[in-house]
């Protein structure tokens, strides 16, 4: 499949299968600082962040994972809601930890399977500090890293992130879902925004982003790719 660059205005192609695209590609998503954060996520013409069965996967394309593989390659760690990982299930990265975010603490009905290399003590729980203790002692907590946050529920954005560069993971991915990724958004915490828009006219039960009118965030576009069946790839960052 073939990708074009409008932005920057390179009008540059790149064939995804040919040897050298991946590297071009990790260029092009190279963090520009030693902290950076960045929401990535994908979203129908009308916003939706699923598809017909009620997942992502529905709306993804070949070369949307591609993306999302380089970006997670070039991050420390990948941060999502517990709810995601309830209702999507999730694959822990190659390389980028996972840090599952939860008020509750509730680990019942997580679904995680490990990509090829990758390992259960790579993921990290980040909770309340009065949960830390119950989640360490569940069944399912073998190996896994539990990151307290001070003070009550619901968690800081700024807070979670504060932890976890505690802990060396100062590149940071978050892929919502749309809570945890509004809240993200409503903090003012995101550097760059990576979205992939699908040329798909979906029904909106769930919005990619649920931002009150005094949280509009103005951005500038920083790139801009475009494939042959119409999926967009958008990096913005923050105008100010």
């Amino acid at each position: 499949m073939t990708l074009l660059e409008l932005e920057p205005r390179t009008l540059r192609a790149f064939d995804t299968l040919a040897p050298g695209t991946r590297e071009a590609l990790r260029h092009i998503y190279a963090p520009t600082a030693d902290r950076f954060v960045r929401l990535n996520m994908i979203t129908s013409l009308t916003g939706a962040a699923a598809g017909d069965d009620g997942t992502s996967e529905s709306l993804t394309n070949r070369v949307d994972r591609l993306i999302l593989g380089i970006i997670r390659e070039l991050a420390d760690v990948v941060v999502v809601g517990a709810q995601s990982v309830r209702a999507e299930g999730y694959i822990v990265p190659r390389r980028a930890r996972l840090a599952i975010v939860t008020s509750s603490g509730d680990l019942t009905g997580h679904r995680l399977a490990l990509a090829e290399g990758a390992a259960s003590d790579q993921v990290i729980v980040i909770c309340p500090a009065d949960r830390a203790d119950a989640i360490r002692s569940h069944p399912d907590a073998a190996g896994i890293t539990v990151l307290p946050v001070p003070g009550p529920a619901p968690l800081s954005p700024r807070d979670i992130l504060t932890v976890l560069a505690e802990e060396g993971h100062r590149r940071v991915v978050c892929e919502g879902g749309p809570s945890l990724a509004s809240q993200f958004a409503a903090a003012g915490v995101i550097d760059e925004y990576c979205l992939t828009v699908a040329p798909v006219l979906e029904p909106v039960s769930s919005p990619f982003l649920r931002l009150a009118r005094d949280q509009r965030v103005a951005t500038r576009v920083v790139g801009h790719l475009v494939d042959e069946t119409g999926f967009t790839y958008l990096r913005l960052r923050p105008a100010g």
